[in-house]
C-alpha cells in the first residue's frame, strides 16, 4: 500500500519550493522505505532549484539525512526494520570496472530505488541525489542506507551523508594527510570546515583556514584551525607560505569551486605537494595554468568526490569518533527548522550565517 507524506518540491527552474503531498510506493525489490528525522540543508539543493544539476523537474528535494528503516523490500539483507541509518548517494553496485578493481568508493554506477515517487496527480517527481529526504519518509534502495549507532543525535549524524563526510573526506581519503602535515583550507564554509576538522582528526601539524568571512573563519578555528588567512586583505599564497617556513602547504584543499581560488591551491602547495579540489565548479569555469608549471611542480592534483567515501565503512568510523568526543559533529548544526523553513534556510546559507540548518521531523 502506497503512503502519503509531506516533502518539498522544487516544481521549476528558479521557483519557490512547495510543501507538497508525496505518493511513497511500497518497498520494492532491493529498495527501503526510511522515516526520515533529519535532512540538512546543502548547496546541492539549491544547486537543484536552480536547475545547475540538470532539468528533470519537478525534483523532490533533501539527501543529507538519517532517519529509521520503515520497511524493505524483497533481497534486502543489510538492514532492516527499526535500523537506524545515514542515507547516502553511493550504493555500490559490487560490479563496474571500479568495484572489480577493489575501489568501490569510486562506484561508477551507483544504486537509486526503480520505483518514482509521485505527485498526487501521478506526476513523477526526481529525487535529489537519488534520495528525496525532504520529506517525512523517503524511498531509496537499500544500498543507500548506511546502519550506524542509534544513539546519535539524528541532526549530527545526518550531515554526514554529504557535506560533512565530502569535507572530512577531502582531507583523510583524498588527500591523505598525515601526521606532521601542514594542511591548508581554501574556503571554511561547510565542507571546507569539514576538511579542518578531518585535517584535526589526521594529526596535521598545521592547519591553515582561508575565506573572506571572519565569521567562518572563527568556525575554522573551533574546529581546529592553528591559523587562519583573510582572503581579503592577505595575499593567499604569500600567506600560506609565510606560515609553512617558506615552503608551502603539503596538501591544499579547494574548497570553493573556481578557477581563482583553485590557482591560489596549486601554487600555495610545497613542492610535490597535493592539491584537492572538493569545490563544485559550473560548467562554464575554465582553468588555464602553465603546463610547465604543473610538471615543474609535481605532486599531485585530485579531485575529490564525495570525500572518496565508502559509506559502510566510513559512516561507522566517524560515528565512534563523534560519539568518543573526537569529532564534533553538533558545532555544524547551527539551528534546526520545519520544512515551511527551507527558502529561508536557502538564503541563510547563501550568506554564510549558518554551516548547516537542519530540518526536523
Amino acid at each position: 500500500m502506497t503512503q502519503q507524506v509531506r516533502g518539498v518540491v522544487a516544481p521549476g527552474k528558479g521557483e519557490k519550493v512547495r510543501i507538497e503531498t508525496i505518493v511513497v510506493p511500497d518497498a520494492g525489490p532491493g529498495e527501503a522505505v526510511v522515516k526520515v528525522q533529519a535532512c540538512g540543508v546543502c548547496h546541492t539543493d539549491l544547486h537543484y532549484r536552480e536547475g545547475g544539476i540538470n532539468d528533470e523537474f519537478p525534483f523532490l528535494l533533501g539527501h543529507e539525512a538519517a532517519g529509521i528503516v520503515e520497511s524493505v523490500g524483497e533481497g534486502v539483507t543489510e538492514v532492516a526494520p527499526g535500523d537506524f541509518v545515514i542515507l547516502n548517494w553511493r550504493a555500490v553496485c559490487h560490479e563496474c570496472r571500479a568495484c572489480r578493481r577493489g575501489r568501490p568508493w569510486y562506484c561508477f554506477n551507483t544504486h537509486n530505488a526503480k520505483q518514482p515517487m509521485t505527485l498526487t496527480d501521478g506526476t513523477a517527481l526526481t529525487p535529489a541525489l537519488g534520495i528525496g529526504a525532504f520529506a517525512e519518509k523517503t524511498l531509496v534502495a537499500a544500498g543507500q542506507c548506511t546502519k550506524v549507532d542509534p544513539s546519535a543525535s539524528p541532526a549530527a549524524a545526518g550531515l554526514l551523508g554529504c557535506g560533512v563526510m565530502a569535507g572530512i573526506g577531502a582531507a583523510l581519503n583524498t588527500g591523505n594527510v598525515q601526521r606532521g602535515d601542514s594542511v591548508a583550507v581554501i574556503g571554511c564554509g561547510g565542507v571546507g570546515a569539514a576538511s579542518v576538522a578531518g585535517a584535526r582528526l589526521a594529526g596535521a601539524a598545521k592547519i591553515i583556514a582561508v575565506d573572506l568571512d571572519e565569521r567562518k573563519l572563527e568556525w575554522a578555528r573551533s574546529l581546529g584551525a592553528t591559523h587562519t588567512v583573510d582572503a581579503g586583505s592577505d595575499d593567499v599564497v604569500e600567506a600560506i607560505r609565510e606560515l609553512t617556513d617558506g615552503n608551502g602547504a603539503d596538501v591544499v584543499i579547494e574548497a570553493v569551486g573556481r578557477p581563482e581560488t583553485y590557482q591560489q591551491a596549486f601554487y600555495a602547495r610545497d613542492l610535490a605537494g597535493t592539491v584537492v579540489l572538493v569545490g563544485v565548479p559550473t560548467p562554464e569555469m575554465k582553468l588555464e595554468l602553465p603546463l610547465l608549471d604543473v610538471f615543474g611542480r609535481g605532486g599531485a592534483l585530485k579531485s575529490s568526490w564525495y570525500g572518496d567515501c565508502l559509506p559502510s565503512r566510513d559512516f561507522p568510523m566517524l560515528i565512534d569518533l563523534y560519539q568518543q568526543g573526537r569529532l564534533d559533529l553538533d558545532a555544524f548544526v547551527s539551528e534546526t527548522i520545519g520544512l515551511e523553513d527551507i527558502e529561508e534556510a536557502f538564503a541563510k546559507m547563501h550568506r554564510g550565517e549558518v554551516l548547516r540548518s537542519v530540518v526536523m521531523f
